[in-house]
């Protein structure tokens, strides 16, 4: 049995892994998948990638490009899902903010810097012609203390993943004014060189049984209702959510590597930018 742990945040897009381990389908080729919650995201599976704590992770596209051009020794296999993250900004139901234009000048709750809470404000702030050098940042850690913040008035707005954030919404939590969709694939699958280096079969295994369950995830009996069921949601918002959704079997191209790339420089997230060969790699 090879061992292969792999990380990636508690939310619906990473079903298809639970129901190939829950079905034996990796044990049946010999791989023992170690999955690993990290309900802080992006920034937080950056650091498991580089210090070893994970040998895969399941993480956006924009934070991983990032943390590769700074220094991280890891690589994107390949897309996961191909359709835009649809952010969220919310502010707390009882917040006197009801436009976006209302936030220019206030404080965002981010999971940590480097995550894609911590990258989207930025895009966001481009969307609207905000000034980016002038954005303020409140370190949550995870959706339960942005709540905190939002609640407590730390932080004035939070950028979350609008259908896993339905829930504190239709509680009368939160209020969602606006949306900001990713202006390029959502979720990759990258991997510590290391590893790869060292693990090319047991890798092409992997990603063969991961993408033809999400090749046809959607076809399964009653997808919505266990969706629904299993991460608290309405299952009229998870049908919305399957419509808008697309995973994808393929590597990530490289006009879409540089367009990420040219957009996180011209944000000043990054002072460089790295090659195709450098940032993407195949099993």
């Amino acid at each position: 049995m090879k061992t292969i742990k792999i990380a990636g945040v508690p939310e619906h897009f990473n079903l298809p892994w639970h129901l190939c381990m829950e079905n034996g389908e990796f044990e049946s080729v010999g791989l023992d998948v170690q999955w690993t919650d990290v309900p802080e995201g992006t920034g937080k599976m950056c650091q498991m990638l580089k210090e070893g704590e994970t040998d895969l992770a399941v993480i956006l596209t924009e934070g991983i490009v990032k943390d590769i051009v700074n220094g991280n020794p890891s690589s994107i296999l390949q897309v996961y899902v191909e359709s835009p993250l649809i952010w969220g900004i919310h502010v707390a139901a009882g917040s006197a903010y009801n436009s976006l234009s209302d936030l220019e000048h206030t404080k965002t709750a981010i999971s940590r810097y480097g995550s894609g809470s911590h990258l989207m404000a930025y895009v966001n702030a481009q969307n609207q012609n905000w000034n980016t050098e002038k954005l303020q940042f409140e370190i949550v850690n995870t959706i339960d203390g942005a709540v905190d913040a939002l609640t407590n008035g730390t932080a004035d707005y939070f950028m979350w993943e609008r259908f896993m954030t339905k829930p504190l919404v239709d509680k009368g939590v939160f209020r969602r004014i606006a949306d900001c969709p990713t202006p390029w694939p959502c979720f990759v699958i990258a991997v510590r060189n290391e590893f790869l280096e060292n693990n090319r079969q047991s890798l092409a295994l992997l990603l063969e049984i991961i993408n033809s369950t999400t090749t046809e995830f959607k076809d399964i009996p009653s997808i919505d209702r266990t969706l629904a069921s299993k991460y608290y949601q309405k299952q009229e918002d998870i049908r919305e959510w399957l419509s808008l959704t697309k995973w994808s079997q393929k590597p990530l191209e490289e006009k879409v590597l540089n367009k990420i790339q040219n957009q996180l420089f011209d944000l000043k997230i990054i002072d460089k930018k790295g090659t195709f060969a450098e940032l993407v790699k195949a099993v």
